[in-house]
């Protein structure tokens, strides 16, 4: 047998709940926006140095002596504070930001940013002291807590240290897995007052500050602009479009084992700008635990009308989707992701899904335009009995052409996007022989992370070009 003829699905002529009409294409994002924003990151860092470089920076470390470990002190923490500001506003959710590198990117960023600045902050806290106890020919550690207890803004920015200590050490892989996500992200939001409280004893005590107004007003500017698009962001544009939306709870419908899709209506939904392949971030009105997030993907397209998402219960706050009545309110953040039919005009397309990931691929079938026999999905499961929206997928086979391929069994013991029983066939071949004009194609991908590494990989083995290969992954 060969994996083309893996399965087959069986047509049926009922409508599809993700058909209907289409969420009207929205303009595409110019490609220089990313251009501009990795310019712009590059030009604070350059600032930042140039205020050091002006206040005799190069001159302190090319003197030698306590005079240029203080100097080294002073450049990682102008670089340590530049990074931090510039990682709240990798995720204070800015539109364009969004647009432009999507959620995943911007994570991966994020976490780069983060630890980087981290250790630029404790290399500026050691540099400092050292270089400030050299030149009062003190103790270092007597040194510090002079420091502490004297200098203004001491005290707040030893506290935010603390707490920006605290985000990083969860944020590492091994401590993640130990943490649910709920209680991730309460800790993860203790950044926001590490970042606070951190900062400002530079404008008071800073030499690159002192006595410089440009200095400081460039510098406020900054902050000022991160904390602002925090407060409108990430608090007012949700508020904005929760209190023109009002989501409620139509009905939930049980889709398979451990899975339920929750419908929605509220008010003006023509007006909501979301496209298939998206996702919000929801929040159910349920009672405890309300105020806890979670990224849920449109299951279905978007139709001006009414939102669907579908929900795996993975025994955090996802277990208690099933349990929603109608009625409930919902409050959304979004939407997000950048795995959009945006760059999409037609010709061949190849969907690849595990599980899960099929619902945001879901959605992107009702609303690519595609022609008959042009779109090809691949949707992989352990086994039949855990494929999701047959009936809709076979609407799609049935009504619009699509080829679905199904892919069932257990993993393979080598990192594959196929299952165990063609795990002989390597995995861009195996791609080329499902999809053969892969290398043409748009293709979407969507699943589990180390899945969807690998369905990537294989992809961009098999000729994708990278502009036309879409993913959004979903890890925290």
């Amino acid at each position: 047998m060969t994996v083309a003829a893996a399965s087959s699905h069986v047509a049926s002529s009922q409508d599809s709940p993700s058909s209907g009409a289409s969420a009207p294409v929205r303009r595409t994002t110019p490609r220089w926006w990313a251009d501009a924003g990795g310019l712009g990151a590059g030009v604070s860092l350059l600032i930042v140095t140039a205020l050091w470089v002006g206040n005799g920076g190069v001159q302190q470390v090319t003197g030698g002596g306590a005079d240029a470990v203080s100097a080294a002190g002073r450049l990682t923490g102008l670089w340590a504070s530049d990074l931090l500001l510039l990682q709240v506003l990798l995720m204070a959710r800015i539109p364009l930001v969004e647009r432009a590198f999507g959620q995943d990117r911007l994570a991966r960023w994020h976490r780069w940013t983060g630890f980087t600045s981290f250790w630029l902050m404790v290399a500026h806290v050691v540099l400092i002291t050292v270089g400030y106890a050299g030149a009062a020919h003190a103790n270092a550690f007597a040194e510090l807590w002079t420091m502490i207890w004297t200098y203004p803004g001491m005290l707040l920015a030893t506290a935010g240290t603390l707490a920006l200590i605290m985000v990083v050490v969860t944020s590492v892989r091994a401590a993640r897995r130990k943490l649910r996500y709920e209680s991730w992200h309460l800790l993860h939001l203790y950044a926001y007052l590490g970042v606070g409280l951190a900062l400002p004893h530079q404008l008071w005590t800073g030499t690159d500050f002192i006595g410089s107004p440009a200095s400081i007003a460039y510098w406020w500017t900054l902050y000022g602009v991160s904390a602002g698009s925090v407060v409108v962001y990430r608090l007012g544009l949700p508020a904005w479009r929760n209190w023109r939306h009002r989501l409620v709870v139509s009905h939930v419908t049980p889709e398979g084992p451990g899975l339920t899709s929750v419908y929605l209506t509220g008010r003006a939904l023509d007006r909501l700008p979301a496209r298939a392949g998206q996702f919000f971030q929801w929040r159910f009105l349920d009672g405890p635990g309300w105020s806890r997030a979670h990224p849920y993907s449109l299951s279905a397209t978007p139709n001006g009308q009414m939102l669907r998402i579908t929900v795996k219960d993975l025994g955090d706050g996802s277990s208690r989707v099933a349990s929603l009545r109608p009625g409930t309110k919902a409050l959304i953040e979004g939407p997000y992701g950048t795995m959009t039919g945006a760059t999409y005009a037609g010709g061949p397309v190849v969907l690849l899904a595990c599980g899960i990931g099929v619902t945001p691929l879901l959605a992107l079938l009702g609303e690519l335009p595609y022609g008959p026999g042009e779109a090809t999905l691949v949707y992989r499961a352990r086994n039949e009995a855990e494929v999701a929206f047959r009936a809709e997928l076979d609407w799609f086979a049935t009504r619009r052409g699509v080829r679905i391929i199904y892919l069932f069994g257990p993993r393979a013991e080598r990192p594959s996007w196929l299952p165990a029983k063609f795990a002989g066939y390597g995995d861009a071949a195996a791609l080329r022989q499902m999809a053969p004009l892969i290398a043409d194609s748009h293709v979407y991908v969507c699943g589990p992370d180390a899945w969807t590494d690998a369905a990537r990989k294989a992809a961009a083995d098999a000729g994708v070009k990278p502009g036309q290969l879409h993913t959004e992954l979903f890890s925290w």
